[in-house]
């Protein structure tokens, strides 16, 4: 499905980032890897390909100098992008809007939106070439906001995402490149296994009864995985998504049907 492609992703790490990899890989891609831990990229390489297919680059996409240096990387490894997924994130701020800091804010926007958007600009040189897929990570947070832990700031950045991708699709699209979103609600991974974990903990409960719960919200009554993200986003990388833009995609198991 991706044979002849070059996918770059950037925040490629543990979870959905490795699964993306993975998947690419599995469907004929090559990959390279960007994130700023030199030392999980490595170990990431190593487990979903080898070096005919993966490459890695640390890259900080919060510095302008760091991607224009990343895309001269992938344009040297294997002399094209065909496909940019951004799955770098700042999610971890929790609180309303009495609770929400200035700076987590600024935080939230600065990674989530202005440095995707520099990503983006960095990349699309390179993919005028050959047309191509940019995939952008979004968030079910953006439409709807999670009861028991609420993220304003990063659903408004995920919200902002959205507002990008109908802009850059259009002014994107007769370069033959595709903009898309592809919007999870709760993903079974570490991150979400950590957080069933502590809740367990602090509830009392065993972590299958504090994920019983949460997928009782689901009308297919389980979460979706990191995975089930993964061959999501692959599609839209593909040429079976070719007449595919400016289109957010929710993978929820149906959560907003219950």
């Amino acid at each position: 499905m991706l044979l002849g492609k070059t996918v770059l992703i950037i925040g490629a790490g543990r979870g959905l980032g490795r699964e993306i990899a993975a998947a690419s890989v599995r469907d004929g891609a090559q990959v390279m890897l960007a994130a700023r831990n030199e030392d999980r990229l490595r170990e990431l390489a190593a487990e979903v390909g080898d070096a005919d297919t993966v490459d890695y680059c640390t890259a900080d996409m919060r510095d302008p100098a760091q991607l224009e240096a990343l895309v001269a990387d992938v344009d040297k490894r294997f002399g094209q992008v065909t496909g940019l997924v951004i799955c770098a994130v700042h999610d971890t701020g929790v609180g309303g809007i009495d609770s929400t800091t200035e700076d987590e804010w600024r935080t939230s926007f600065e990674l989530n939106v202005f440095a995707a958007a520099r990503a983006v600009k960095a990349v699309v040189p390179l993919m005028k070439r050959t047309g191509g897929s940019i995939v952008l990570i979004g968030s079910q947070q953006w439409i709807y906001p999670a009861r028991d832990v609420p993220q304003l700031a990063y659903g408004a950045t995920k919200g902002a995402i959205i507002s990008m991708m109908y802009a850059l699709s259009r002014e994107l699209g007769p370069s033959g490149i595709r903009v898309n979103v592809v919007a999870p609600s709760w993903m079974w991974g570490p991150t979400v296994e950590r957080y069933v974990g502590r809740q367990a903990r602090d509830q009392g409960r065993t972590p299958d009864e504090v994920l019983s719960g949460i997928e009782s919200r689901f009308a297919l009554e389980k979460m979706p995985t990191d995975g089930d993200i993964a061959e999501v986003v692959c599609f839209f990388l593909s040429d079976r998504a070719r007449a595919i833009s400016g289109q957010s995609l929710l993978v929820n198991a149906g959560e907003l049907g219950r």
